[in-house]
């Protein structure tokens, strides 16, 4: 069973509770997903995997109340919460996608789906040539369990397929790139910024699903929007975890 799981939690330390808040009067950046991810051609099943603090009781109330199924499993170690949901549903196939994208292209997560038979591991950001919040990972089983096995560092724990991209040579890895390079752009939900620029998308564009395509021509006609988030360090997460790795290693040198 082809299955996408997205992690999702409420204690973000850059923008607390942002799964839960609104992009519309009547809807969430969590449910937005969710609807994009509905017109999906290939995803079998869709899971939200939640933590066992406290705070996320509101997700799993949310799941409750929209008749989604949803795992809750470690906070921190996010690889285990992935493999032991991704094995309590019996899925062979996982598509991995943050519960920060709510303008995810379902046409994006075909076009990589289609390629889980011939690969361990099939993504569009090892090089990045897609904008930030259009992202998709998928990984078979087989290969999940290998790597949660093998991953030991905070930031393969946390990042899930981070032990994939550091081991390349172990897996048969497959990489999307577009011909033009759009990396720059980006409406991932870190900050309120991305939030704001979010919600502009959604007012403006009323086709739905929205896809890559129609937000690069809504950018070509209000090339002002781009402006909302420009400021907004995508690499600030990733700094934080390799300075996670340096104290473990320093803790754990024989």
């Amino acid at each position: 069973m082809i299955g996408c799981i997205i992690q999702a939690r409420m204690g973000s330390s850059r923008l607390p509770g942002k799964v839960l808040k609104s992009v519309t009067n009547m809807t969430s950046v969590l449910q937005f997903q969710l609807k994009q991810l509905s017109f999906s051609k290939s995803i079998e099943k869709i899971v939200i995997a939640t933590t066992t603090l406290d705070e996320d009781e509101s997700i799993v109330n949310f799941c409750n109340k929209n008749n989604i199924e949803f795992f809750r499993g470690d906070s921190k170690n996010v690889l285990d919460r992935y493999y032991q949901c991704a094995k309590k549903y019996n899925l062979t196939t996982i598509v991995r996608i943050p519960s920060d994208k709510p303008l995810i292209d379902p046409e994006i997560v075909d076009h990589i789906v289609k390629h889980h038979k011939s690969h361990d591991y099939v993504t569009n950001f090892l090089t990045s040539t897609y904008p930030s919040g259009t992202e998709v990972e998928l990984v078979n089983f087989k290969t999940l369990k290998k790597i949660w096995e093998k991953a030991k560092l905070p930031s393969e724990l946390e990042h899930v397929t981070k032990y994939i991209h550091t081991h390349q040579t172990e897996f048969n890895v497959l990489n999307i790139e577009l011909s033009k390079n759009l990396s720059h752009l980006g409406w991932a939900v870190d900050r309120i910024e991305d939030l704001m620029l979010v919600r502009e998308i959604i007012s403006k564009i009323h086709k739905r699903p929205i896809l890559l395509k129609d937000i690069l021509e809504l950018f070509e006609k209000e090339p002002q929007l781009m402006e909302i988030n420009k400021n907004v360090d995508r690499n600030e997460g990733n700094i934080k975890s390799l300075k996670e790795d340096e104290n473990y290693l320093n803790n754990n040198k024989k």
